[in-house]
């Protein structure tokens, strides 16, 4: 999948980040139409054959690096209306989920548990193996913590590998994950997730 997209200049207008006329949640199943019309796709930058031949990359740094306020109140607006008042804190999976959920705590005042990549965290951790798009990876999280509730949070949700995994590790440290939220659902390229999925795109 593809979208056309253009970079903005460092003097582009503001922009809407949640158009009246699409849906920019969904839960898992959801059968809500594709924004695929909504202004983030102007900004967003798509990189054929990357990292792997065949495989479109889905460039989010012009986000960041130009509307960051944008960004976050999109998210933010993606979440049902009460559901961060249930939530303890935010499950940060490395990489870029870190990014997005340092900003959301920030803004939101609620702590992070950190998803990494193995040798990152002291022990004790947990840990555990899964397949990527175009490879394997692990992630770990320290499982010494108080159960809290969880909501996840990254920058994409593609095959599910990842969020899937970092699911399974938040529910084997006894935390209660009460949703997913990520900017960008790839939703043809996973299966139904065990917790809603809120996002802010979907194509």
């Amino acid at each position: 999948m593809s979208a056309t997209a253009a970079t903005p200049s460092a003097d582009s207008h503001p922009i809407n980040p949640t158009p009246t006329n699409q849906s920019v949640s969904a839960e898992a199943g959801s059968t809500s139409v594709l924004n695929t019309d909504h202004p983030f796709w102007q900004i967003i930058r798509t990189v054929p054959d990357f990292p792997k031949q065949g495989i479109d990359f889905y460039d989010i740094t012009p986000l960041l690096r130009n509307y960051i306020d944008e960004t976050i109140d999109a998210l933010l607006a993606a979440l049902p209306e009460g559901l961060m008042d249930e939530v303890d804190c935010l499950g940060a999976v490395e990489a870029r989920g870190f990014v997005f959920a340092s900003l959301l705590a920030g803004r939101l005042g609620k702590g992070m548990i950190l998803l990494r990549k193995p040798g990152k965290l002291p022990p004790p951790v947990a840990n555990k193996a899964y397949a990527l798009e175009y490879g394997k990876d692990t992630l770990e999280m320290q499982n010494n913590l108080p159960p809290e509730r969880v909501l996840l949070v990254d920058d994409i949700l593609a095959t599910g590998g990842t969020l899937t995994t970092a699911y399974e590790l938040c529910k084997s440290a006894e935390h209660t994950v009460v949703g997913a939220l990520v900017l960008l659902d790839l939703v043809e390229l996973h299966d139904e997730f065990p917790v809603p999925i809120y996002n802010v795109l979907k194509a």
